[in-house]
């Protein structure tokens, strides 16, 4: 089979360098010349563990190409995916959709025959609608269905996610086109993963809902975190306890300082806004964009109270600035609100994070960008934990405490055991816990 992928963002090239592993093949199509340049020279626009090397195999084997040519990229292809940027727009939180309908318009006048048009970007309910209207009005001639295919990937884990999913979902009404997409994931039959067919509609809804509970999950294992600092009870028992519920489940109750990235806060406000346009308000979730958008904002406030309630001419060392770890995306991270929050209190901010300074120094004005966490330690009068990297849960205690001018630790990932952390002789703070000594840093 023969696919075009139109984006190689972080959607369509995984998607593409995945499906180009199942041994279909695969040209990928972007404006950016530049980009696709620095692709055929093997240089991977984005971190993804695994993904630099799985692009490299598949672009040895012919099966993975990438151009700017989209009319060359659709020749004898069996579908084209459209995963473009779907973000929040600049008013009224709607997503974004001029990238999507822009795509169904290049792709229109590039047909020749039969096409299956998917869309693999998140997108509201009904978008597959216009963009078969879109088709239509620009080609009245072409033969082609459109099919919503919504991505379930992970960042940090999306090859995995893609490989061994938990489901693919598949909207399309069309048995012409459903027998392409049976053919294009014969792979994941063979090995027996849920794959649902179901309206175009119903599809584009899953994606979002799906993305909606998770991050609901997030936000009210953070509320019972912060009742629990109140009422001297532990989180993480909290969270193991209600967890081992097969009908509540473990995954996603890990409290933090709040959810960012590339999906949900833009998934969770997308919702919202299409709900209130069918006069259908989803309550709940408008409660979670609420409090999690305060909850970000409040973080700083715990470290300047770790500090003695100011935070003014001291050094704060902050380890982790992406969003979540195996990631150099900083979309909506926390770190965006907690260091120029530090700043404006009048801390320097010191920083460290395996991946995500290049993207960090676009985003975050006059911060030191140090090349270890142990560097961004030094001299600092407290240390802040914001992304919970591998590498970050095991440093060395007695070399933390040497280079700290004062042993505080802010946990907002709580990494760290509140009685070994006390034992070593840290003032120690985290979310949801009790203190050793039963009094907060």
């Amino acid at each position: 089979m023969r696919v075009a992928m139109i984006g190689t963002g972080y959607v369509g090239l995984v998607s593409g360098a995945c499906f180009s592993e199942f041994g279909v093949e695969v040209v990928c199509v972007d404006k950016d010349a530049e980009k696709i340049a620095k692709l055929h020279d093997n240089i991977i626009p984005i971190y993804e563990p695994g993904l630099d090397a799985l692009v490299k195999r598949n672009v040895k084997a012919g099966r993975l190409s990438f151009t700017t040519d989209i009319a060359g990229a659709m020749k004898g292809a069996d579908a084209v995916f459209i995963a473009v940027g779907t973000p929040t727009g600049r008013t009224g939180g709607h997503a974004d959709l001029s990238y999507v309908y822009a795509a169904a318009r290049e792709v229109a006048e590039a047909m020749t025959g039969y096409t299956v048009v998917v869309t693999k970007s998140t997108v509201p309910v009904g978008t597959g609608d216009e963009v078969e209207k879109v088709i239509r009005e620009t080609r009245p001639d072409a033969e082609f269905d459109v099919v919503s295919n919504p991505e379930f990937l992970r960042e940090g884990s999306a090859i995995e996610d893609f490989m061994r999913p938990d489901r693919v979902v598949i909207g399309t009404e069309s048995d012409r086109a459903q027998d392409v997409m049976r053919e294009l994931y014969r792979p994941l039959y063979l090995i027996e993963r849920p794959i649902i067919f179901t309206s175009r509609r119903t599809s584009e809804l899953i994606k979002y809902a799906g993305n909606t509970f998770l991050a609901t999950k997030i936000t009210f294992i953070n509320e019972i975190a912060d009742l629990c600092e109140k009422v001297g009870a532990d989180v993480h028992d909290v969270a193991r306890g209600i967890g081992l519920d097969g009908r509540i489940g473990r995954k996603f109750l890990h409290p933090g300082p709040g959810y960012g990235g590339s999906c949900f806060p833009k998934d969770t406000l997308a919702l919202v806004h299409t709900a209130r346009d069918y006069e259908s308000p989803l309550r709940i979730v408008e409660a979670v964009v609420d409090i999690n958008d305060k909850r970000k904002k409040a973080m700083a406030g715990r470290i300047v109270d770790a500090c003695g309630g100011s935070v003014a001419g001291k050094t704060v060392a902050i380890l982790g600035v992406a969003f979540k770890p195996n990631t150099d995306d900083m979309r909506d991270a926390p770190s965006l609100d907690i260091i120029p929050a530090l700043q404006a209190a009048g801390a320097e901010v010191r920083a460290y994070d395996p991946e995500a300074m290049g993207e960090a120094r676009k985003m975050l004005d006059g911060v030191t960008w140090c090349e270890s966490a142990y560097e961004a330690m030094t001299g600092a009068n407290v240390l802040v934990i914001i992304t919970e990297w591998n590498q970050f849960r095991a440093l060395d205690v007695k070399k933390m405490k040497s280079l700290l001018v004062e042993p505080i630790v802010v946990d907002l990932r709580n990494i760290y055991e509140p009685a070994e952390m006390a034992a070593a002789g840290f003032r120690y703070s985290c979310v949801g816990r009790p203190p050793a000594d039963g009094k907060r840093a």
